[in-house]
């Protein structure tokens, strides 16, 4: 019996992870044309004046994101092949996958781009994720492409932004965000964005981008900056403690690193 209510909880965790935050407020359009002058990869993301690009290691999780490919049609599609409702919160859209099922959601798509990342650069020992009952899902198929691909359903399945946040560790200086970080509330209901990209000023000053996948399952996108419009995509590091996104909120104390 305390395995079966075990369980119930954890489902009912995975099934309302990235429900929409009451406190956001988007309006829903309808799809976007494809625009010429977005970029290829977000890499090419322009940056505000002033701004250099963070320096990156070489074969590092943050030099691997930055080569991630952005689409030309800014749209956004569900798991379905239907436009999201709402089509204000992204930039630009990730040339990724998303897959037929309802699966790769919130914390999905960040747990799917670590994995790849190690899978990309042979680190397979380095692939496990941990769902909230402490159940460990190491890979251990290899260079095997097809079976990676069940294998991330199955994390997809049972494993969250409840379950992510723990396994994560905390970053106690916001000024000390990097590539590859994560903003999580894991819980009921949590959402999770990934920082995509940084960049600083002389002054030291940084700035960074936002990539999420949300509920239903649908397209990896960048995201907007709802709040200071005159540099998005990027979000400052030295704001409020609060950090406002197109579709959810966040405090600083929600930064996680792998």
């Amino acid at each position: 019996m305390r395995a079966f209510c075990l369980l119930l909880v954890h489902l009912l965790l995975i099934s309302f992870s990235c429900r929409e935050n009451p406190g956001s407020t988007s309006p829903d359009i309808g799809p976007l044309p494809a625009s010429p002058t977005l970029p290829s990869k977000v890499a090419e993301i322009s940056l505000p004046s002033g701004y250099k690009r963070s320096p990156v290691s070489t074969g590092s999780f943050g030099e691997w994101l930055r080569q991630l490919p952005l689409k030309k049609d800014k749209t956004v599609y569900l798991y379905n092949g239907q436009p999201k409702p709402n089509q204000s919160a992204q930039f630009a859209v990730v040339d990724i996958s998303t897959g037929k099922k309802d699966l790769q959601q919130c914390a999905d798509a960040l747990m799917r781009l670590r994995a790849e990342y190690l899978f990309a650069t042979g680190q397979f020992d380095k692939i496990s994720f941990t769902d909230y009952a402490g159940k460990n899902y190491v890979w251990k198929g290899g260079k095997d492409t097809a079976a990676f691909k069940g294998y991330l359903e199955q994390v997809f399945g049972w494993c969250g932004s409840a379950s992510l946040e723990k396994q994560l560790t905390a970053v106690m200086d916001f000024n000390h965000i990097s590539i590859g970080d994560v903003l999580i509330q894991g819980g009921f209901p949590g959402h999770a964005v990934m920082v995509i990209d940084l960049a600083e000023n002389e002054n030291g000053e940084k700035i960074y981008c936002l990539l999420q996948s949300y509920q239903p399952a649908q397209d990896m996108h960048i995201l907007v900056n709802p709040v200071e419009n005159s540099i998005s995509p990027w979000y400052r590091a030295g704001t409020d403690r609060k950090i406002y996104t197109p579709e959810w909120h966040f405090e600083k104390q929600h930064l996680r690193r792998w």
